[in-house]
């Protein structure tokens, strides 16, 4: 029975030390997504749009949205940058994101005649990862505020 008991204790602990390596590198990993999607939205996205970069100014007088439009996108991506790094705001932020990149999808299949209409694509499936597994403090913001 003691033997018994002992490789119990042994597979237990196992298990444990098994599902806390794993969780480290979950956590590890959507680290790395939400600092390398806060630098792609702050840095390549926001910026030239807030900035006024001729890339930009040239999208946005093809959509006919006028430049206001241009510096609230750019603002919009800039709070979603740093959202991504607030441990509390992530998962709020990616699932803003991923609402705002479907609107990105529409305008660019509209306006843009499909050019580019795969990127926001491209960007939802790592946001998807952090807004489900940050789902949990979502939720508790979510039920805050009521």
């Amino acid at each position: 029975m003691s033997s018994t008991a002992t490789a119990a204790t042994t597979t237990s602990a196992t298990a444990t030390a098994t599902s806390t390596k794993s969780s480290t590198a979950v956590v590890r990993v959507v680290w790395t997504l939400r600092i390398l999607l806060a630098l792609f939205f702050a840095l390549a996205s926001a910026l030239p749009k807030l900035l006024a970069l001729p890339a930009a100014t040239t999208v946005f007088d093809a959509i006919g949205a006028g430049h206001w439009f241009m510096y609230l996108t750019g603002l919009v991506e800039l709070a979603g940058a740093v959202g991504l790094l607030v441990r509390r705001l992530a998962g709020p932020a990616a699932t803003a994101l991923i609402v705002f990149l479907a609107f990105a999808f529409v305008t660019q299949l509209t306006a843009m005649h499909g050019e580019n209409a795969g990127t926001p694509f491209i960007f939802m499936v790592p946001l998807a990862v952090i807004a489900w597994n940050r789902r949990a403090e979502t939720a508790e913001l979510l039920s805050r505020s009521r």
